[in-house]
């Protein structure tokens, strides 16, 4: 009589969005990373303020302007916040250009391309406008989750007039 086969054990692969409701859901872009060449330098980017190689500062093609994310150098480990003002990069399979300052704080001036991981979190936008648009390209990634909702706004209720008793309040 043949024995039924032994069960193997199977591995689960965690799923990338987090299940805790505290821990916030982040928007992550995985790819090659570049700086800008110093050609660049002083000239007016998307966002309209000029190019400094000098600045922590980013073009992305999918992330909104303004947003501030973080760069992680996927060979050494090494992180930097940038801020992102101009739109590219325009060679494929690149997912952000980065000054030649943030470059350099990633250890990537001598290879010049590197793998990287974009991190942008909702939380960590400098206005409510860049929250939602983060808070809605996190929903588009990940549609089980809610957007880390502001707390509500307490309304306070108009007090009643004093002036009612008075001549003042009242109609003639």
């Amino acid at each position: 009589m043949p024995q039924d086969p032994v069960p193997q054990e199977i591995a689960f692969e965690q799923p990338s969005a987090p299940d805790a409701p505290d821990i916030e859901p982040v928007y992550v872009h995985k790819g090659k990373a570049s700086y800008y060449a110093d050609f660049f330098h002083g000239r007016t980017t998307a966002s309209g303020e000029r190019f400094s190689q000098n600045r922590l500062t980013a073009a992305s093609r999918r992330l909104p302007l303004g947003s501030r994310v973080t760069v992680t150098n996927a060979d050494n480990g090494r992180s930097v916040e940038v801020v992102i003002n101009d739109r590219g990069p325009y060679v494929k399979g690149r997912v952000i250009d980065l000054s030649r300052k943030a470059a350099g704080e990633l250890g990537m001036i001598e290879d010049g391309v590197v793998n990287v991981r974009v991190e942008a979190r909702p939380s960590d936008q400098p206005n409510r406008s860049l929250r939602r648009r983060l808070e809605n390209m996190v929903a588009a990634v990940y549609p089980d989750r809610k957007p880390a909702s502001e707390p509500p706004v307490t309304v306070a209720e108009r007090p009643e007039s004093d002036m009612a008793d008075t001549d003042l309040g009242a109609a003639e």
